[in-house]
């Protein structure tokens, strides 16, 4: 099934999936982004999917889902009309995300969340990169990086490239990373990504961008320039004998727990897209509130999607999965066969990528080290003993 929106010769054909909602819309916005100037109901294609054609639109469109169901929080049903919800497959956002309380209210409490939200932009798609091997072999030096803070003061960076995607394309830059040996970068999550809750009252925000709303849209403050930038910057690593990893989460997302905000998956259908335990509450193996349920099957193909979205079109050399193990969970039990790890290491754009697995959760046998079979990335039986008998305070024996 094709969801998401899709240009075509007739405009542009919005597609959602729920299992839940009774009634799914597209809101579609100004320019700006700051007035809804439609709201149109999507229609039943069978199978939990609903999709419209809309005539006369195209690249640009900015636009947003909303739904209407059940809403009992205690049972995980979230739907409320109110919520402007980010499109699962939208690629870009017209900006950041900003926490604010109203996107976590109750229904009827809060109003129309649209003000608030980013708003996905309809892009027309780019030429596939030509298919090329990795560029990076077990044993070669990665280099994980904080993308904003690695150039943000770099003197010889422009001004306003710093702190950017494209700034690791900088003649500076990539020479100095030749000067260490690195054999490849390893992008700390460049999506776009929420505050948690607690840290807009402290002052604070989240550096690191662990706490995704969606997966593939790229975080406009680190990549103003879109998908191309991140292409172009795979590619002038890549002619510097340098791979690119992507560090990406499928393991979570920044609507947290039940106090959390509705941002994206909780309102289309958070029964679907995440765990949850008999008694309705949500499963918590992440110790973020919540656990994307990644045995489900919209959720495996939604993942095997934006893996082959980045391989396809930006060209990237592998990917680091955060608390790998909730990608191997199977109705809450690790399983080193689980489908989606199958179906990753089975799939022909997929299959010859650099896949490294942090491997562990704070789930039920949560520490997966050495777990992990091939193609994924394991650390050797000595290196995984020695770490245990470190975590048993037996450092000395190392």
């Amino acid at each position: 099934m094709t969801l998401g929106a899709t240009i075509t010769a007739e405009g542009i054909r919005f597609a959602a999936w729920s299992s839940s909602a009774r009634r799914l819309w597209v809101s579609l916005f100004d320019d700006s982004g700051a007035r809804e100037i439609d709201r149109l109901e999507l229609k039943s294609e069978g199978e939990g999917v609903r999709a419209l054609l809309v005539s006369g639109l195209g690249s640009g469109c900015r636009y947003g889902f909303r739904a209407d169901g059940d809403y009992a929080p205690e049972r995980g049903l979230w739907s409320d009309p109110d919520k402007l919800l980010t499109d699962p497959y939208a690629v870009e956002i017209d900006r950041p995300y900003q926490y604010h309380w109203r996107l976590a209210a109750k229904r009827n409490e809060g109003a129309d969340t649209a003000p608030l939200m980013p708003k996905a932009i309809v892009v027309a798609p780019l030429e596939a990169v030509a298919p090329l091997p990795p560029l990076f072999n077990p044993g070669g030096l990665i280099y994980e990086l904080n993308v904003r803070s690695f150039t943000r003061l770099h003197p010889d960076i422009p001004e306003a490239q710093r702190g950017t995607i494209a700034a690791l394309a900088h003649p500076a830059i990539i020479e100095h990373l030749k000067r260490l040996g690195v054999s490849a970068v390893e992008l700390m999550p460049v999506t776009a990504s929420i505050d948690e809750r607690h840290l807009p009252p402290l002052g604070l925000s989240n550096a690191w961008g662990y706490n995704p709303v969606t997966f593939m849209a790229l975080d406009p403050r680190l990549v103003p320039g879109g998908l191309r930038e991140l292409r172009d910057t795979v590619a002038a690593l890549r002619e510097a004998g340098i791979g690119t990893i992507l560090d990406l989460v499928f393991n979570h997302t920044g609507e947290s727990d039940r106090l959390g905000p509705t941002l994206s998956l909780r309102g289309l259908d958070a029964l679907a897209y995440y765990g949850h335990q008999p008694d309705g509450q949500l499963v918590n193996d992440t110790g973020t509130g919540n656990t994307v349920a990644c045995d489900h099957p919209v959720v495996r193909e939604m993942v095997l999607d934006t893996l082959r979205h980045f391989v396809r079109f930006a060209g990237v050399d592998g990917f680091r999965f955060d608390l790998a193990p909730v990608l191997g969970r199977v109705d809450g039990a690790f399983d080193p066969e689980a489908p989606l790890l199958q179906a990753i290491a089975g799939d022909p754009m997929l299959a010859d990528r650099v896949l490294v697995a942090e491997p562990w959760d704070i789930g039920p046998n949560g520490y997966q080290l050495g777990n992990f079979r091939p193609p994924y990335l394991e650390w050797n039986d000595r290196y995984r003993d020695d770490v245990r008998r470190f975590w048993r305070g037996d450092a000395g024996a190392i």
